[in-house]
């Protein structure tokens, strides 16, 4: 047999070394409880308090300074590998179902809408209740996350990772950006079914568990996998292996598309986390605040301008001068959902005006389309979450000419290679150069939209 290369001796190695992996995942979970805990019970910040000194700044830009940004950043380099090794909540919940009742997944979880219901909703009521600037939200949210998936690990599977497979809220954010990573664990099938003739003249072959519960002989790309090495060199036939970046979009896209991967990168990621990184920022959510306060107020309608609203449903810390009324609590959650209705709508519209273009109205041809739209998707969610990022580090007062430069060239990254992938895609449905080339014009369009979200964030807004 030839010498492995270092890319399946990694994975082989991470097979042997379980043991190191879980010492690792109970690590991260140690410091994740420890910075969602404790800055949750200690004061707040004053004005005078500097990241390296005061813990609650400290765990905000952990957490959404470095943490889920370089996280999202972490599946399109590196695939799942912070689920298979990293992630305290997956760790939790497999953990929790060696000791639980192990019954069978209901139906109602197996639907396929929750990926996009989960991380719709929690967007939306991390907004609500400032996730990204008080602990005690953090502590609400990600360890509210956390016991749901210990619970589901209870009861639900046995040493699996029931909560990650079908209902943990960036579950599809991560299997999309993860199609484009540049290695996963590929399945020989040829070996496969070699196994199963040495197995007739008892070759003993050991099972694998799991946990992610992939089907591993029809494992074809990386978008459920956790790359947590387990599967590494079973029956001979599963090892790690380089790939295009492309090969999962353009190649496999036509088969894996869904309406749910499409409303996911329409109404989510370019639709929801667009309105909630924008509200803060928007001058025309100011405006027509003051215009509804406005015309409350001389109708003598005065109760949605009480801000006696508890702090786990919209934002109240008084001391901090930043309290929601229910006017603000209700405009915020009413700005994210219009934001994500219209540029979800128009992003659709504009793809099934670029899939025509290849032929007759096809449903599954439009969500192959919209996949190539991930890597705008992506890059857009990480300069949403680093925004946070460059406003701590602006409060420090460090230097940041360098981040407007930064932020042009990934956005010109993302479009350049959503654009690639899409015309790859289009060589999948059409051969006539004529009809690639207007499907593109209708694509760059889509391209364009997204892009005015950014404008109007970093640039527009703040004119």
């Amino acid at each position: 047999m030839p010498r492995p290369g270092r890319l399946q001796q990694a994975g082989q190695w991470m097979q042997r070394h379980g043991s190191t992996i879980r010492m690792i995942q109970w690590v991260v979970v140690a410091v994740y409880a420890f910075l969602i805990i404790v800055p949750a019970v200690t004061p707040l910040p004053d004005g005078s308090a500097h990241l390296w000194s005061n813990l609650t700044l400290a765990a905000q830009f952990v957490f959404w300074g470095i943490w889920w940004p370089f996280v999202l950043l972490s599946m399109v380099m590196l695939g799942r590998v912070w689920c298979g090794v990293l992630c305290p909540e997956g760790a939790l919940s497999e953990f929790a179902s060696k000791f639980g009742r192990g019954w069978a997944i209901p139906r109602w979880m197996r639907w396929g809408g929750w990926p996009f219901v989960a991380f719709g909703l929690t967007t939306i009521y991390g907004q609500m209740v400032s996730v990204y600037q008080y602990p005690k939200a953090v502590l609400l949210v990600l360890g509210g996350s956390t016991v749901g998936a210990m619970i589901i690990g209870v009861l639900y599977g046995r040493e699996k990772r029931v909560w990650c497979k079908y209902l943990c809220p960036v579950n599809g954010v991560f299997s999309l950006l993860a199609r484009l990573a540049p290695f996963h664990y590929k399945v020989s099938e040829d070996a496969w079914r070699r196994s199963y003739k040495e197995g007739e003249h008892g070759h003993r072959v050991i099972p694998i568990n799991c946990a992610p519960l992939v089907p591993l002989r029809n494992m074809k790309g990386a978008a459920d996998c956790h790359m947590c090495g387990r599967c590494s060199g079973h029956r001979d036939a599963i090892s790690l292996t380089w790939r295009s970046p492309s090969e999962e979009v353009v190649t496999l896209g036509h088969k894996a598309a869904n309406p749910w991967d499409t409303a996911l990168i329409l109404y989510g990621l370019l639709g929801i986390a667009i309105g909630a990184f924008h509200w803060t920022v928007s001058t025309w959510f100011v405006d027509l605040k003051q215009f509804l306060a406005a015309w409350l107020i001389d109708h003598n309608i005065l109760w949605p301008l009480d801000t006696n609203a508890p702090w786990f449903l919209f934002t109240h810390y008084p001391e901090q001068n930043d309290v929601f009324s229910w006017l603000d609590g209700t405009m915020v959650i009413g700005y994210i959902v219009a934001t994500g209705l219209v540029y979800g709508t128009v992003l659709l519209a504009l793809l099934a005006c670029a899939s025509r273009m290849l032929g007759k109205s096809n449903a599954t041809r439009l969500h192959h389309l919209t996949l190539a739209l991930i890597p705008v998707a992506g890059v857009g969610v990480f300069l949403g979450l680093s925004a946070t990022t460059v406003s701590l580090l602006r409060a420090e007062h460090l230097p940041l000419w360098w981040v407007p430069g930064l932020r042009l060239g990934l956005l010109a990254a993302a479009n350049l290679w959503s654009a690639w992938l899409a015309w790859r895609v289009t060589s999948r449905h059409a051969s006539a150069l004529g009809s690639r080339l207007l499907a593109m014009v209708w694509f760059v369009s889509a391209l364009a939209v997204a892009d005015s979200a950014w404008y109007l964030m970093f640039w527009g807004f703040s004119r």
